[in-house]
């Protein structure tokens, strides 16, 4: 069922009903895979193949395997990227420019749009799993106001956090997963506030070989556009707050 902009979490008492308690045996095997993955990644320096120098070294092979072998490549594409974004590793811009480079401009923002949403709410889905018990155990009493905001705005808010670009992605997935926002709110606020920015980075990859960084592509007027858009996200907020003082 699609959430509507205003709805709010289950109570506590049907949450907990609607999911099994937390195993720790369970809670150690995601942290695990997590560690493992990380670690991998620094350990192999995999950090060196996620660059814009080595993507345009590489770009005549990857179209030629791309127009080769599409399927493989689109599984992959969204396979790897999803795993970057559920690690929350580095690279999520050279993804992005490696969509529209090679599939085009429309259909890798949709590819991209898959890939990370699905990451981002796989790590949603860890930090709740693994961390939002203690933290509620911990600072329930000071965070209670936060989650009454969040659990009346959760889409407005989520909606700005994915467009203003001052909120890192990874972060923005981390915190969300210790509020008590409905997966599918955070899902269709995720799908729907990336797109904007997926469709820059994507559209520049199409003009990969005139780009020297990736600075060339956020630009203040850029970045401006994408800040606006996160305010506008904000008014119905504003809205109702205003029109609740009046009455």
């Amino acid at each position: 069922m699609t959430p509507t902009l205003t709805e709010t979490v289950m109570p506590d008492s049907q949450e907990m009903t609607a999911q099994p308690a937390s195993s720790p045996v369970g809670k150690f095997i995601v942290l695990g895979l997590f560690a493992l993955a990380v670690g991998a990644f620094f350990f192999f320096d995999l950090r060196q193949y996620l660059s814009l120098d080595v993507l345009k070294a590489n770009r005549d092979k990857l179209l030629f395997y791309t127009e080769a072998h599409y399927t493989t490549a689109v599984v992959a594409f969204i396979l790897l990227y999803c795993v970057q974004t559920a690690f929350s590793l580095p690279g999520a811009a050279i993804f992005t420019l490696a969509g529209g480079f090679l599939f085009g401009s429309f259909v890798g923002t949709l590819y991209v749009n898959i890939a990370a949403t699905s990451g981002a709410t796989l790590a949603f889905l860890a930090a709740r799993y693994l961390l939002r018990d203690w933290v509620e155990r911990k600072f329930g009493d000071r965070l209670a106001p936060i989650q009454e905001g969040f659990a009346k705005n959760a889409f407005s808010y989520l909606i700005t956090l994915r467009l203003v670009p001052l909120f890192p992605f990874f972060l923005v997935n981390l915190v969300s997963g210790l509020t008590r926002v409905r997966l599918g709110t955070y899902v269709l606020a995720t799908a729907v506030g990336i797109i904007p920015g997926s469709f820059v980075f994507a559209n520049a990859g199409r003009q990969l070989g005139t780009i020297n960084s990736l600075g060339e592509i956020a630009s203040p007027r850029v970045l401006g556009a994408f800040v606006l858009l996160g305010l506008l996200a904000l008014v119905p907020i504003v809205y109702r707050k205003f029109a609740g003082t009046k009455a």
